[in-house]
């Protein structure tokens, strides 16, 4: 008996579920309904002819915006990012540029020279050993997809969810990474986010709202939660409540790669441990740069100059200067950013 074609794109999702070879597309059991597929073979707007990717894997990202890619980085590698996380931690590594992060309710907790006071690192470009993340040759495999041969690195993240005081505060309201990056287009740009560990619901993986990175940039800003939010951990307002929901279930090495205006964020932490992962954030490097004043990103670039001036920087730089420091060639040639 012929299924509902939503009913079908549910089954087209869930077949992907348990596959465990590497470089196999992988999705996760939905809340919610799905469009209905519209996507011709001829119609690729999201990714780059390739070797890599096969035309089922193409055709996923291209219809939902985010592919899992299984067992990508070693287990060796995931422990060496560990280590050099722990010895920032304890202060034994200072990284020029680094920024450390605390959940809102633990700033205050008195925890020191611990993975327990630091719930996120970013901009490890300036570290040799975490900014391996973002040269290996299995993952630029993958973001050459997306971006083509000339990659940039432009934002480096290692997320240490903590377990949640019950404030609800280890949530990270649903987004768009592109709220962030004041560089187009959108299309060459991408996230790599590997898990560290296994993550599921129960310590906050990541949910992804399927398709909507073929929407546009949604004005952001800070929830309304009752127990806080996080410095900067900004949302979408008004995205449609009843929208179908990907959980992305992973392993341990596992690595979705995600479009910038795809609506994600993370449930809470309710375990005892910490949830753990790495990231960078890739675009071409034929993008370019744009004013973001007078736009939905204004607020953003405020924040973000208010913590550059916290950390010393020049009063005269803008959200540009920040990101041009930030950026890193990991393969090709420069060209534009």
């Amino acid at each position: 008996m012929d299924l509902p074609r939503p009913a079908a794109r549910l089954r087209v999702l869930q077949r992907h579920l348990g596959r465990a070879r590497a470089g196999a597309a992988v999705a996760c059991a939905t809340s919610g309904t799905l469009s209905p597929a519209s996507f011709h073979p001829q119609q690729f707007q999201y990714t780059l002819d390739n070797d890599v990717l096969s035309l089922e894997q193409r055709q996923f990202y291209e219809e939902n915006g985010f592919l899992v890619i299984k067992n990508l980085v070693s287990d060796a590698d995931i422990q060496r990012f560990r280590d050099e996380f722990e010895k920032i931690c304890r202060k034994e590594v200072k990284p020029l540029g680094l920024i450390l992060m605390k959940d809102v309710t633990i700033v205050k907790s008195g925890y020191t020279l611990s993975e327990k006071a630091i719930s996120k690192i970013q901009d490890f470009q300036e570290d040799e050993e975490l900014f391996r993340y973002c040269t290996l040759p299995e993952v630029l495999k993958y973001v050459e997809c997306f971006t083509g041969p000339n990659i940039m690195a432009m934002h480096t993240m290692l997320i240490n969810k903590p377990p949640d005081t019950g404030k609800k505060t280890s949530r990270h309201p649903l987004h768009q990474d592109l709220h962030y990056f004041p560089f187009r287009p959108s299309n060459h740009i991408v996230c790599a986010w590997t898990a560290m560990e296994r993550v599921d619901r129960s310590n906050g993986c990541l949910v992804v709202l399927p398709g909507t990175h073929r929407g546009t940039l949604q004005p952001h800003d800070y929830p309304k939660w009752e127990g806080g939010v996080n410095k900067m951990y900004h949302g979408i307002q008004d995205y449609q409540q009843d929208s179908a929901r990907v959980h992305l279930v992973m392993d341990k090495g596992d690595t979705v790669f995600f479009h910038p205006l795809l609506i994600h964020g993370s449930g809470r932490n309710k375990t005892q441990g910490f949830r753990k992962a790495i990231s960078c954030h890739f675009a071409s490097a034929s993008c370019n740069y744009i004013d973001v004043k007078g736009t939905s990103q204004e607020n953003i670039e405020k924040e973000v100059l208010e913590v550059a001036d916290k950390y010393g920087a020049d009063s005269s730089i803008d959200l540009k200067d920040i990101w041009m420091f930030r950026a890193r060639l990991v393969k090709g040639e420069r060209i534009n950013l």
